[in-house]
């Protein structure tokens, strides 16, 4: 391994720290009793008495040495906070070799040391903690990206220097990120948020969260080109999950009246600013409902995930302000595509359809049936279109294999998808729980799979069997957590609300 100048130099300071009987990796727990953010919020002078024994770990991220004391700056899991550092209370005795050796020559910005004192208001005003024990918890080998601030002399603006900014370095290196760009951390809390917040709210309605295989048989439940992996011991092809809604409704077949999981899913598809090819889903299956009642709960779900997150029902995205509170707008999707393209693909063709594709210099093969066809000119002329919450309503046949038939418009399903900011965030339902008219349906999939779309579903016999013991009325829904949480942070890239997206392999 080729090391820096840098590195060398802090793998010397290492050994120096190992040299003066210090371990730089101790085992032992320390005994941390209070945050900075905690410290920060409740000092003040009246009950500087609750703040004389405080005791903190973090990691050093600035230090100013100016003789026998110095400034330095801690920053722990919930934020950054000024510390005093005197040689004289550091080390007490004879020995200065703690401050003036270790604190001041061997520990760097990085290094992880573990503080007891008490607080207290420096002449600015700022609230600091005066340290009166310290001790080396990590030696960092590596240093930080250091960011340079200055301000601009005629204008005061202040300018960064060397921020830890390259996109493929902040996904590859996300610890680094996490450290340097104070940003970064409330956008994966608000996640977490998210998730507890839909779990509250199902499990306050009675349903029951669940566990499905990640690894299948038989790829379902989605149209998805999946990953293919192999079982030794059986000696089978094992297929990634592209989706769990097949398992789940087994379950609804079970007797369960209500069921969610919210998991992994892969695609083996293309990556690009909305799409990673392991993603996190939640799908919901609620017996005895239908996508009418389904999208009335939607609305309640995310205003009430919403309020308890953001404190409101609206969030920022850009330049737009997304309202979560219903009711939202319906469309059908040939309606929609008429409204927002001028073309009434209703009783168009296969043939025609392409042809509406080409003029739109839309790629399109041999491959591609009508739903498929119907799906490439939503894409181009509606999506874009539709930043507040808005349901598609009522495809084509086609285009959702496992979706009731309409119960009044021939050709259609129930089925409608929820759309905020041009991207899709919800699927779902009126669930089909007829088993011949299913079964037909996967075997329409097996002839679209023949002419090489990759994306077809497999015909699940055993599913077909479940259903064949009869499925109540049944409606389902799936919610994509990553763009609901890039939609509730703001963010217009998906890399940036998942911890590791995937990336190529580093050079």
């Amino acid at each position: 391994m080729q090391l820096t100048e840098q590195e060398i130099i802090r793998r010397k300071a290492l050994e120096e720290i190992r040299a003066l009987g210090i371990d730089p990796y101790p085992a032992e727990a320390y005994p941390v009793n209070t945050t900075a953010a905690e410290v920060l919020k409740n000092y003040t002078e009246e009950n500087k008495a609750d703040f004389t024994e405080i005791c903190l770990s973090g990691r050093l991220m600035t230090k100013r040495v100016m003789g026998k004391a110095s400034f330095a700056v801690l920053k722990d899991g919930s934020g950054k906070i000024q510390l005093y550092v005197s040689r004289d209370d550091i080390a007490s005795g004879e020995d200065k070799t703690l401050y003036n050796t270790v604190f001041k020559k061997l520990l760097d910005i990085g290094d992880i040391v573990g503080i007891k004192g008490y607080a207290f208001t420096t002449k600015v005003g700022e609230t600091t903690i005066h340290v009166t024990e310290l001790k080396v918890l990590a030696k960092s080998l590596r240093p930080l990206p250091v960011v340079k601030i200055t301000k601009d002399a005629e204008t005061g603006e202040e300018k960064k220097h060397d921020a830890f900014v390259n996109p493929e370095l902040r996904y590859r290196q996300r610890y680094v990120d996490l450290i340097v760009n104070d940003q970064v951390k409330p956008i994966f809390v608000t996640r977490s948020k998210i998730i507890s917040s839909m779990r509250r709210y199902f499990d306050d309605e009675g349903w029951l969260e669940v566990e499905t295989p990640v690894l299948q048989s038989v790829h379902g439940g989605a149209a998805a080109k999946p990953f293919v992996t192999h079982h030794n011991t059986l000696d089978m092809p094992l297929f990634l999950r592209i989706a769990n809604e097949l398992y789940l409704k087994r379950l609804i077949v079970g007797g369960f009246d209500g069921v969610y999981e919210i998991g992994k899913m892969f695609r083996n598809e293309g990556m690009d600013r909305t799409h990673n090819p392991e993603f996190t889903s939640m799908e919901i299956y609620v017996a005895n409902k239908d996508y009418h009642w389904m999208m009335e709960m939607v609305e309640k779900l995310l205003a009430f995930i919403a309020q308890r997150v953001l404190g409101q029902t609206t969030a920022q995205v850009k330049e737009n302000t997304i309202d979560f509170q219903g009711p939202y707008p319906r469309l059908s999707i040939y309606e929609s595509i008429l409204k927002y393209g001028s073309i009434d693909v209703a009783k168009m063709t296969e043939d025609e359809l392409r042809s509406e594709c080409k003029k739109l210099h839309i790629e399109v093969d041999s491959t591609m049936g009508r739903g498929k066809l119907i799906d490439e000119l939503f894409g181009e002329l509606v999506e874009p279109q539709l930043i507040q919450p808005t349901y598609i309503t009522d495809y084509p046949i086609e285009m959702t294999p496992l979706a009731k038939k309409h119960r009044s418009e021939p050709g259609l399903v129930e089925r409608f998808e929820l759309f905020v900011n041009g991207k899709e965030i919800a699927n779902a339902y009126t669930e089909l729980n007829d088993p011949i008219d299913q079964r037909q349906r996967f075997e329409d999939q097996l002839k679209l799979a023949a002419r090489g779309d990759e994306e077809a579903m497999a015909q699940d016999e055993d599913f077909l069997r479940a259903l064949e013991y009869g499925m109540p009325p049944t409606s389902g829904l799936g919610i994509g957590i990553d763009r609901l949480t890039m939609l509730m942070t703001g963010q217009t890239s998906i890399q940036e609300v998942i911890f590791f997206p995937q990336m190529r392999n580093e050079k």
